[in-house]
């Protein structure tokens, strides 16, 4: 296993190609922008090496009896589902952020299931090639970034309708030597500071889209990869250590556009291909998997927003009084469900033919449908104890200047006791943690809020939901 500064050197030996603001990044592992995504995975590397996290954030690997870090894992128990979550939450409360290897975590347990059923039912060679690669995962300790979300284009047609053929990502060319892809894929987490990236469909498919039907491993910065780093919320202030809030670890993953511009792609790295009516279970597999994280890691960083704003209260004076406490109980009680729901859907999981275990879909869809609701009350009631100074403060070079600075320090001091530097410093990581880029990835990160009212829907069992009725008014089946 590779700790923190060997996962950030290997970085360097790296030729990924991303592009922020215009222009080519040469120097993406010293650039501030970039600095704080790649300190929030290595800290993922480093913890596994701490005796006091050995238990969470590693495992035996069911291939070799390897211990591996847990984000190689295929889950083989409900208590390494739990555990899972414990880990998310966990490392969320010490980055405040998003710490980018579950959506690889997830897409890995989900290709494994998938290809271990085409494989029964088709005669394909698929699972072996994936468990060849998850080796080579598992023994380099490699960040694998999850690359499930295509452009899509005109979302009221299939892939194969679209005006622009590439809108979703496709096989345009097939040799004896492997494949070509084409297409994009959006919203990246963590993909510039990753090693590979695992490719899976973002829907499910019909015959007439089965080019579309692709599932591959490619290294980040394979000819004909582009990454565009997308905006950040606050990303201005990263040349400052107070302004951006967590200067360390930063808000969110860095997500990026990821262009795949003819990419070769070599057989035994290919997982799916042409398969199209296994798109969807491929898809519901890792929906479900990452909609499991969502109380873990949003709780962990929820966690933290509790604390930033107990501890705003307390600098403002308004600690004590009855409301403030209220609305820093109900906080505590939203993240808690959340939390019970990521641990519900991982008690109640269940083994596949694979051996893999598979979390209880209803209730890790019912998990990420209530983080686009509690995420943002949390944040609102934050807001409201804190007040509106976390929104207009001036930049920390104000509270620095020579000239300005003891109006800024005087004027922006609470109780007397606090130095006005440390309300500056909570104000900004509540203004920074509770706005922008990382409320909108938990309204869509993992799918939108409608992705999972349909699966709820559709796993809601209404028909016996129904009998039930039936059979207690004393009507009969077939009235």
């Amino acid at each position: 296993m590779m700790n923190g500064s060997e996962y950030i050197e290997s970085l360097r030996k790296l030729n990924t190609k991303v592009y922020a603001f215009g222009e080519e990044v040469k120097d993406l592992v010293d650039n501030p922008l970039f600095q704080p995504h790649i300190n929030s995975a290595a800290l993922t590397y480093d913890m596994a090496h701490d005796p006091m996290f050995e238990d969470l954030v590693t495992a035996v690997s069911h291939l070799t009896g390897k211990r591996i870090n847990r984000f190689t894992h295929i889950h083989q128990s409900t208590e390494d589902l739990v555990k899972k979550v414990k880990m998310l939450r966990m490392i969320a409360q010490r980055t405040g952020s998003c710490f980018q290897r579950c959506v690889g975590f997830d897409a890995l347990n989900a290709v494994y299931t998938t290809t271990y059923d085409m494989d029964k039912k088709l005669g394909t060679d698929y699972h072996k090639r994936l468990v060849d690669f998850l080796l080579y995962v598992q023994e380099n300790d490699v960040m694998v970034a999850g690359a499930m979300t295509d452009p899509k284009g005109d979302r009221s047609l299939r892939p194969s309708k679209q005006a622009d053929p590439d809108l979703f990502v496709r096989v345009v060319e097939k040799n004896e030597k492997g494949i070509v892809i084409r297409g994009a894929k959006a919203h990246m987490t963590g993909i510039v500071n990753s090693h590979e990236m695992l490719i899976m469909p973002t829907t499910a498919l019909t015959a007439e889209d089965a080019e579309y039907a692709v599932s591959c491993a490619v290294p980040v910065d394979a000819p004909g990869i582009i990454h565009i780093f997308g905006r950040q919320s606050n990303d201005s202030r990263k040349a400052g250590k107070i302004d951006q809030g967590n200067a360390r670890f930063g808000i969110v993953g860095g997500e990026a556009l990821t262009i795949l511009e003819d990419v070769f792609v070599p057989w035994e790295k290919v997982f799916m291909c042409g398969e199209w009516e296994f798109a969807g279970s491929m898809v519901e597999f890792f929906a479900s998997y990452h909609r499991q994280n969502y109380g873990g890691c949003k709780g962990g960083v929820s966690d933290v927003i509790i604390g930033a704003t107990a501890a705003i209260a307390d600098y403002n004076g308004a600690a004590k009084a009855s409301h403030v406490r209220d609305k820093v109980t109900e906080m505590i009680h939203l993240t808690e469900t959340l939390y019970a729901g990521s641990i519900a859907c991982s008690a109640e999981g269940r083994p596949t033919p694979s051996g893999a275990y598979f979390v209880d879909p209803m209730l890790a869809n019912i998990t990420k449908q209530n983080v686009t609701r509690f995420i943002y009350e949390i944040c609102r009631l934050s807001h409201d104890v804190a007040g509106g100074f976390i929104a207009t403060l001036p930049s920390e070079d104000d509270l620095f200047s020579p000239e300005i600075g003891h109006y800024v320090d005087k004027y922006f001091k609470g109780v007397a006791n606090i130095p006005s530097e440390t309300r500056f410093r909570m104000a900004r990581l509540i203004e920074n943690i509770t706005a922008g880029t990382a409320l909108v990835e938990s309204m869509h990160g993992a799918g939108s809020p409608q992705a999972q009212r349909v699966m709820i829907m559709r796993q809601g069992n209404v028909e016996q939901k129904k009998k039930l009725a039936r059979d207690l008014a004393g009507i009969p089946d077939n009235s």
